[in-house]
């Protein structure tokens, strides 16, 4: 390969112009004569025997000529970037300019590059930091639902009250017809839940195990089935069983059984400072965050749209593989939230966007402080990775990309530059009070 010129051009766009050397091109056009020269067939010869010179006359002098160079261009190509001193992040968009045996291959190449980032001030910087702190009825929600988790359910004698479960059979008429997907046999509900059409739970309350009784009801405007969307309806029903739930006592005892402490003070304390934690990690990243939109408020690049399209891509793909451990497939899922794929992966560029201004914008940063990963930080790293995901760190290391790793720790690292050079002012947040907004 020989770099011929390197052209920046407007929007971090480049164009490079390179050859790539005579000897290099003949002996793979050769190759690509021996492995494709059987399609084409000549009258006189068996398939696959016709003279070189024979096809290129019959069927055009360039008729291996492209498939060689497109072998041959990844390679080539990838040393004309780096010889550039450009970091390629598009498709690129290839002329050839002439293709000889004698004289080589010319290809003028125009591509996305990783734009020129004039970063603005990123210390000394200055955000407030809102401080929460653990309500007691945080604590108290969590009690109450390790008292659910450890409730017996009893057999209720009498009426049904809200909270309780009840096991009923049911069957949905309209006009005196059943219709589809309105009937169930031993149906558990759990009275007052909400999970049923407006109205129906209320009206199992009052009734008794043993009893048969109609339900009426009438379907929301905005229900699933159009044939039932605001309809009345009657549900026959026939009421097998009325359980409540035994909450045990909030005492020692309790701890006991579901923690590792002795007492439902040592208990509670351990609620609340995991909870603690919980709100200290949200309120650093708050922070982080407020610190990192404003370094990326001060940054200058021409970003190219090829950047943000890859990002987009790589999103739509991992939301593909966590919906496909789902035992769906991107395209059953778009067809039941009413998308196009177009329509879906437009909904990520906004994120999209902001990931790549951050990333670029942390880069600039590592390399204006010479922030790098040191082979410490890339052990630590390894071995965090094999301890969550349980694998051995020799594998862990084959599966990633060394470099790709050192990168992003570099990214942390400015991170942490940024904030312990930041001006942080905290307050405290305000308390809640009952009925407040979350």
């Amino acid at each position: 390969m020989n770099l011929i010129k390197c052209e920046k051009l407007e929007k971090s766009m480049a164009e490079l112009q390179f050859s790539i050397e005579a000897e290099a091109f003949k002996t793979e056009v050769e190759k690509v004569f021996k492995t494709q020269g059987k399609k084409y067939p000549v009258q006189g010869f068996r398939k696959g025997k016709a003279p070189r010179s024979l096809i290129e006359k019959m069927y055009g002098a360039d008729v291996f000529t492209y498939d060689a160079i497109n072998n041959l261009f990844p390679a080539e190509f990838e040393a004309a970037a780096a010889a550039a001193g450009v970091e390629v992040v598009g498709r690129p968009e290839v002329t050839v300019e002439s293709a000889s045996e004698t004289e080589g291959v010319v290809l003028t190449v125009k591509v996305p590059v990783k734009p020129e980032v004039k970063i603005g001030a990123y210390s000394g910087l200055t955000v407030e930091k809102t401080v929460h702190t653990v309500e007691e009825s945080t604590v108290e929600a969590e009690l109450k639902r390790v008292q659910e988790r450890n409730a017996r359910e009893l057999t209720r004698e009498g009426a049904a009250e809200n909270g309780d479960i009840v096991d009923i059979d049911f069957e949905g008429f309209q006009d005196g017809v059943a219709f589809e997907g309105g009937k169930a046999e031993h149906y558990q509900l759990t009275l007052g839940s909400g999970s049923f059409i407006p109205g129906f739970e209320d009206q199992v309350v009052g009734h008794a195990a043993g009893e048969e009784f109609d339900v009426n009801v009438t379907f929301p405007e905005e229900y699933q089935a159009a044939e039932l969307a605001g309809k009345p309806a009657v549900f026959k029903i026939k009421l097998h069983e009325v359980k409540y739930k035994e909450l045990p006592a909030l005492d020692d005892e309790l701890a006991k059984d579901c923690s590792e402490y002795d007492t439902l003070e040592e208990f509670k304390e351990s609620i609340r400072k995991a909870n603690q934690e919980q709100l200290d990690k949200q309120d650093d990243l708050a922070v982080e965050n407020a610190l990192v939109d404003q370094v990326i408020a001060g940054m200058e690049a021409e970003i190219p749209q090829a950047m943000y399209d890859t990002r987009m891509d790589e999103m739509v793909n991992d939301f593909a593989f966590r919906v496909e451990q789902q035992g769906l497939s991107l395209d059953q899922y778009l067809k039941y939230m009413g998308q196009t794929v177009e329509q879906f992966r437009a909904s990520f560029m906004p994120q999209a966007e902001k990931q790549v201004k951050i990333r670029l914008a942390l880069e600039a940063v590592a390399a204006a402080e010479n922030i790098v990963a040191s082979e410490e930080d890339v052990d630590a790293e390894i071995k965090r990775i094999a301890d969550q995901y349980k694998m051995e760190e020799a594998k862990v290391r084959e599966l990633v990309n060394l470099e790709d790793l050192k990168k992003d720790l570099a990214i942390n690292k400015a991170i942490d530059f940024i904030k312990s050079h930041a001006n942080v002012v905290e307050k405290a947040a305000e308390e809640k009070t009952e009925g407040s907004a979350e």
